[in-house]
């Protein structure tokens, strides 16, 4: 099949449970959107996370936070498709939802960390990821490319540039460097617990809802 030679127009997606959203994942989303030259954004709150702990907090709230958090940002935006659904937030299939909805004409660039990437092979039906969507990924200090095994094979099977990810819709995995943050959900939560401030981790906004539903209290 021959590929367009035209630049597609481009949305991404960063899914998470949000628990809070804080600095680290607003500004990982807004380079993933400026690095990519992406058209859209997208964060992804998570209802029933399907690889980890269920959230402490309600998905109302998590996504409310994500809201307050991107209102005074036009780069980013909320997709709250997950929350609506009952059962588990399997990527595969919100991606296979996203792609139905928007054609074959749209690139769909899926935004994870290398850990993610390291453990993709756990995610339920990962390997059809690609036929939805890119898989764009962060590198993160202490993580590095898997070198060998089934999912190390898969990336150098579908491995692209950068640039690539906007000549078609979907198939490809590319790696980016970013100048990440180093905060932490859990330690925000932790240092609420114990009685101290959380200021400057996150958005005064999110703080503030924080504070005024007595969320991650013990």
């Amino acid at each position: 099949m021959q590929l367009p030679t035209h630049k597609l127009k481009a949305i991404g997606l960063f899914g998470g449970t949000f628990d809070p959203v804080h600095y680290g994942h607003l500004r990982m989303a807004l380079e993933f959107k400026q690095r990519l030259a992406l058209d859209e954004m997208h964060l992804l709150p998570c209802h029933l996370p399907p690889h980890r702990e269920l959230p402490g907090r309600s998905s109302a709230d998590r996504a409310a936070m994500v809201r307050l958090a991107v209102a005074d940002c036009p780069d980013l935006s909320v997709d709250e498709r997950e929350l609506t659904r009952e059962e588990p937030s399997y990527t595969v299939d919100t991606l296979a939802e996203l792609r139905r909805e928007l054609g074959a004409d749209v690139s769909l660039c899926w935004c994870v960390g290398m850990d993610s990437l390291v453990s993709l092979n756990r995610w339920h039906r990962w390997r059809e990821l690609l036929d939805f969507a890119h898989l764009v990924v962060a590198a993160r200090p202490g993580w590095e490319l898997p070198e060998t095994g089934e999912v190390a094979e898969w990336y150098q099977q579908h491995r692209v540039s950068v640039e690539a990810l906007r000549s078609r819709p979907q198939g490809g995995v590319a790696v980016v460097e970013q100048s990440l943050l180093d905060i932490s959900a859990t330690t925000i939560r932790e240092l609420i617990a114990t009685d101290q401030s959380p200021e400057f981790l996150l958005p005064d906004t999110v703080r503030r809802y924080i504070e005024d539903n007595r969320l991650y209290l013990v």
